[in-house]
């Protein structure tokens, strides 16, 4: 019997926290102008993300919940 377990987990800052650092450091560099809600979109994005998720969450654990009694 072979007990090996095969675990793969990957982690980063994925997409948006590389688009992020990257508005982030030309918005401090000063080449480009844009506002600040702007720069911090993909901010945002990962924010409304997590509370769809959330939400989502929420919801299934109650249906589940009330199922079960």
């Amino acid at each position: 019997m072979n007990n090996k377990r095969n675990s793969s987990s990957s982690s980063g800052i994925g997409i948006l926290g590389v688009l992020q650092i990257v508005f982030l450091v030309l918005k401090l560099t000063g080449l480009i102008t844009w506002s600040w809600t702007v720069v911090l979109i993909p901010l945002w994005i990962s924010l409304v993300m997590l509370v769809i998720f959330l939400i989502v969450t929420i919801i299934v654990v109650k249906n589940n919940f009330k199922t079960k009694r």
